[in-house]
């Protein structure tokens, strides 16, 4: 488990391009037939990604830099499956995933175990002080949300998969947003959201393509040149936004003091430096 303390505002313009991307970036999560993590001081959301090979089960356990028994003894996690199929097994349940597919996992939950033939699961977890069912989200049966519009070029679908009117969680909240075809541009206008850490990873985007990605406060932006299957850390202070040479999709993930979607602090596009 990779360990990384949260940053200050006012560090951002004095960092160069190594620096962004050792502080925000996560380039290597999915190395085949292993479990990969990064620890985040950042509302102390942690990452991860879990790639068994054939016949191969992976099992999620605790580092030590998270003091406990388990991984989820204190923990909540959400899983997407990314080129799928496979399956996450929890405390003896399997629950097979599709691409896109999510399964959300309870704290208190022991045993947590990964299967399939170079599936890609991307994790992300957060704190938890109440324990709540795991459950299933398919992207099948989720209804989207259709936002933006063609002529600037940001049509796109979001679809919720742990949130309040939908699987139940302590603090994390996390779904999918996909582009459609000519668009490029996502969440913009910009916003933060002061009292919530979020975490971007982009995914279906081809090998040759990238997304430059927004962050920094408003009037003190930076960008990171992101590829496939890479996680952006976005402080609670940040804008996280970004727009592509090509469609892409993007898991999204918040943890922090509420789970409100709308909780919102807009920044007009004519506002940003």
């Amino acid at each position: 488990m990779e360990n990384r303390h949260a940053t200050h505002p006012d560090q951002v313009p004095g960092f160069d391009t190594d620096a962004l991307r050792a502080h925000y970036l996560v380039p290597d999560l999915f190395a085949p037939g292993e479990i990969r993590t990064v620890h985040s001081h950042q509302d102390r959301v942690v990452l991860g990604g879990a790639v068994p090979g054939p016949g191969q089960v992976l099992e999620l356990t605790a580092e030590p830099a998270l003091r406990g028994e388990f991984f989820c003894e204190r923990r909540e996690l959400g899983v997407i499956a990314l080129g799928g199929p496979g399956t996450v097994i929890a405390d003896g349940t399997e629950h097979r995933l599709e691409h896109r597919d999510c399964l959300y996992v309870g704290a208190g939950t022991r045993e947590v175990a990964f299967r399939g033939d170079g599936t890609r699961f991307y994790l992300v977890s957060a704190p938890a002080h109440a324990a709540h069912p795991t459950r299933v989200a398919r992207h099948a049966d989720t209804e989207p949300a259709r936002l933006g519009a063609q002529v600037t070029a940001n049509v796109r679908e979001l679809r919720k998969y742990v949130h309040p009117a939908g699987i139940a969680s302590d603090q994390l909240v996390m779904g999918v947003t996909e582009l459609a075809e000519g668009s490029v541009w996502n969440t913009m206008p910009a916003h933060t959201h002061d009292r919530r850490t979020e975490c971007y990873l982009y995914f279906d985007l081809p090998a040759e393509h990238r997304v430059l990605h927004l962050l920094g406060e408003p009037g003190e932006t930076r960008h990171l040149v992101v590829g496939d299957e890479q996680a952006v850390i976005s402080p609670s202070w940040s804008v996280h936004s970004g727009a592509g040479t090509h469609r892409y999709g993007f898991v999204w993930a918040m943890a922090g003091e509420n789970q409100s979607f709308d909780d919102m602090d807009h920044v007009a596009v004519a506002e940003l430096r």
